[in-house]
């Protein structure tokens, strides 16, 4: 096995630089407080990555008399259910119990999300056999969850029985059954959930709106999309730049650019300036019917205005560069948006690996790569097999070394059907074509 690193695979020089600037100050801690003492073992759990040496540490601490309290069992839980450990996770959910500890209702919360719907319908009904007290925010939670795993039926039930529950439904509960009724759609089921929460003289928030203006603006039912939008202002319900937007969508969506842009520039004079929202709604518009110059235009415009470009701004740009053949220019901005602090995430590299393959261009692409890996993210099996490939053909073996062996961390499969190519690149007399073969045998795939 190969354990050097190809030539010319560095990571992104310019993050590199970052980390080596001397900084202008040092800040200096915040003193902590007398009457919150810091936990020795929460400390050390947190940089833990790997489950089993955080439930280790847990252990060891135990071993040497520290004795573990609530907050110790909450900040191992976390880490276990965000690694989907369930089955250590309900071991200390019953010793728990068992020590009758009180617990907070944010673990449980925090589990929610992590659990199944069905898990966490059960353990929401378990929650005060924890000594834990339930409130709307555990309720409106469980909803959520269940309507976003589509148990809608079940968030039905939780509703319609959480007056028996003691829970009086507040925005957020009302919300949340909109949603899903609009997730179904069932644009008469909501607006009855609507009415219900007009009734029960619970007041509508902006998310309220939004949700409903969102639906309309999607189905291209522009006109009850903007009687909402006038029922909203009538109600001293201000519209925020997501209802813009929501609404500047639509119009896009059946072919009303102009409408959408003017829309944009007259929200401020109803006290709503333009956000990047906004602004990358006319750009992702732009760039889908191919005026990506057009859009660089409205982004000269939106810096104007001092609003900072976000990832989801140079993916826009990145997306359609790369559709339209231009990956290195696509390139430059994934340089820019590091430059200027905005750190990509997995689909800006994601787009700008695969545009590069698809242009010819794998050694650019093999320093993407390698500052996607770095970052933390993976890219879909077929850009890696397109990398070692292109390198192979392009000459270069120890990049494609490089490639392999990160596949096979990943447990990553090598096409079979890209076997005769790597087999006729290997056979060059490449010094490195001994170390490629090698790699290429030792993979139980082949």
């Amino acid at each position: 096995m190969i354990h050097r690193r190809p030539k010319g695979i560095n990571p992104n020089p310019l993050l590199h630089h970052a980390k080596n600037r001397s900084p202008s100050h040092t800040k200096t801690p915040p003193p902590t407080s007398k009457f919150r003492k810091r936990i020795p073992f929460i400390t050390e759990v947190k940089e833990v990555q790997d489950p089993e040496q955080a439930l280790s540490l847990f252990n060891r601490y135990q071993e040497q008399g520290f004795k573990h309290h609530y907050p110790s069992y909450a900040a191992l839980l976390y880490k276990l259910a965000r690694s989907r450990n369930f089955q250590a996770v309900e071991t200390l959910l019953t010793h728990m119990k068992n020590t009758d500890m009180h617990c907070r209702e944010t673990l449980f919360i925090a589990l929610f999300q992590h659990y199944g719907p069905q898990k966490a319908l059960e353990l929401f009904h378990t929650m005060p056999q924890f000594n834990c007290v339930r409130t709307l925010q555990s309720l409106n939670a469980l909803l959520n969850v269940l309507v976003d795993n589509d148990r809608f039926h079940e968030a039905q039930d939780v509703f319609f029985r959480s007056y028996e529950m003691g829970f009086r439904p507040n925005t957020v509960t009302f919300n949340v059954m909109i949603k899903g009724w609009l997730g179904k759609g069932e644009w008469g089921k909501a607006c009855e959930v609507f009415d219900d929460m007009l009734q029960k003289r619970v007041q509508p928030s902006v998310v309220t709106y939004n949700s409903l203006i969102g639906f309309l603006s999607r189905k291209g039912d522009l006109d009850k999309a903007m009687a909402l939008l006038d029922d909203m202002n009538r109600k001293g319900k201000h519209p925020n730049q997501v209802t813009y937007a929501l609404l500047m969508e639509g119009l896009c969506h059946v072919e009303k650019y102009e409408e959408a842009k003017k829309l944009m520039f007259d929200m401020a004079y109803q006290g709503c300036e333009p956000w990047v929202v906004n602004y990358c709604v006319l750009m992702n518009d732009l760039g889908r019917r191919g005026k990506v110059e057009e859009a660089k235009f409205l982004l000269k415009e939106m810096k104007k205005r001092r609003l900072k470009p976000d990832v989801v701004t140079y993916n826009i740009f990145i997306n359609y560069l790369c559709k339209e053949g231009k990956a290195a220019e696509a390139y430059k901005f994934l340089i820019e948006m590091q430059i200027q602090g905005c750190k990509p995430n997995a689909a800006t590299y994601r787009m700008t690996v695969d545009g590069l393959c698809r242009i010819g261009d794998f050694e650019v692409g093999l320093n993407v790569l390698n500052a996607m890996l770095t970052s933390g993210h993976c890219p879909r099996s077929e850009t890696f097999n397109c990398l070692v490939i292109g390198l192979l053909k392009s000459g270069n073996i120890d990049g494609a070394c490089f490639v392999l062996e990160e596949m096979e961390k990943r447990k990553v499969e090598f096409d079979l059907e890209n076997w005769e190519c790597a087999i006729k690149s290997s056979c060059s007399e490449d010094k490195g074509a001994i170390e490629l073969m090698t790699i290429l045998t030792s993979r139980s795939v082949l």
